[in-house]
């Protein structure tokens, strides 16, 4: 189920051509100069936006270059390629770290932002046995798909399969080339100005039982001082992201430069923790428990052959320090 090393690579080459730097930049061979990436909606921009806007990478001597990715694996890919320093993925690309591919150096949020969608008069998951289901691969409308398939009893053998960019789901969902989807929002809402009568057949907010964290990532092998300084500034960040929401997603559709009511659309999927809650969550274990429950998961999926302990990945000490120091 992986993507194939070619053609990851030639979708990094692509994106590399077509990326969008904004907010801060400066000299990429400058030691101060940070290359970050992120996906384009309220998860992946809020706090780097709030960052820029509350002055906290100057206070760490930091300069930012950010710059736009469709999903998160190309963002592993360019880390492992040193295109990039940090970077952004949701939970369905978590896997590449638990592969060994990155480290996780900060929990973000409890994302609830992933759907699988068909098109009208398709009203359930059994409704897309063998008709053609594009996804994005090794995504969270990845994860999605296999999360409710497996609740119907069902396996990507029942389904016709098309793996395809975030930006081609949309197009070939709109023009009919596809029965169904499994993507996120603020995607599906692209979708539904053209697609209103669309259904929603299953959601990860279906599944109660299970924690769905993004995350920001640095190279397997990284800078762990350079780390301990990043994750300072997304613990501020995170923090003033919390107490002030209403001024979090104004910040954010102005680096995006999208519509602020559909940030606050996308926001609302998105369960936002303090610092000291995230450090306490990650000193009694549960998010380790929530990535070992994602590292289960994608061995039942088969992206995985062996679930590695949450801790030879998440850098938990790391954060626990930057807050504490």
């Amino acid at each position: 189920m992986r993507l194939p090393q070619r053609a990851l690579t030639a979708a990094v080459a692509v994106s590399a051509l077509a990326l969008s730097v904004t907010g801060c930049s400066g000299d990429s061979s400058s030691g101060g100069t940070v290359r970050f990436g992120y996906i384009s909606d309220y998860n992946g921009a809020s706090l780097l936006a709030i960052a820029n806007k509350q002055g906290l990478w100057k206070e760490e001597g930091l300069n930012p270059e950010y710059k736009t990715f469709t999903n998160g694996p190309l963002q592993i890919q360019a880390l492992g390629s040193d295109n990039l320093d940090f970077g952004y993925i949701g939970p369905g690309a978590m896997w590449l770290p638990a592969s060994g591919k990155a480290k996780v150096v900060a929990v973000n949020t409890l994302a609830r932002a992933d759907r699988v969608i068909a098109q009208p008069g398709i009203t359930s998951i059994e409704g897309l046995k063998g008709k053609k289901v594009g996804v994005p691969e090794g995504t969270s409308g990845a994860m999605a798909l296999d999360l409710a398939l497996q609740k119907a009893g069902m396996s990507e053998k029942d389904i016709e399969k098309v793996p395809m960019d975030p930006s081609t789901v949309v197009s070939a969902f709109v023009s009919g080339q596809i029965d169904g989807a499994g993507l996120w929002y603020p995607l599906i809402d692209n979708i539904k100005t053209k697609k209103p009568k669309l259904n929603e057949v299953a959601s990860t907010a279906d599944f109660k039982d299970r924690a769905f964290p993004t995350a920001f990532v640095a190279p397997a092998k990284s800078d762990e001082k350079l780390n301990g300084k990043v994750v300072k500034v997304l613990q501020k960040a995170n923090d003033w992201r919390a107490a002030h929401p209403d001024e979090a997603i104004d910040a954010a559709a102005s680096l995006l430069k999208i519509d602020r009511a559909k940030v606050a659309a996308d926001a609302a999927n998105v369960e936002t923790l303090s610092t000291a809650d995230l450090v306490a969550r990650t000193e009694d274990g549960t998010v380790d428990s929530w990535l070992d429950g994602l590292g289960e998961f994608f061995v039942e999926t088969g992206r995985l052959k062996k679930a590695p302990a949450a801790d030879t990945y998440y850098e938990g000490d790391l954060y626990t320090k930057a807050y504490k120091k």
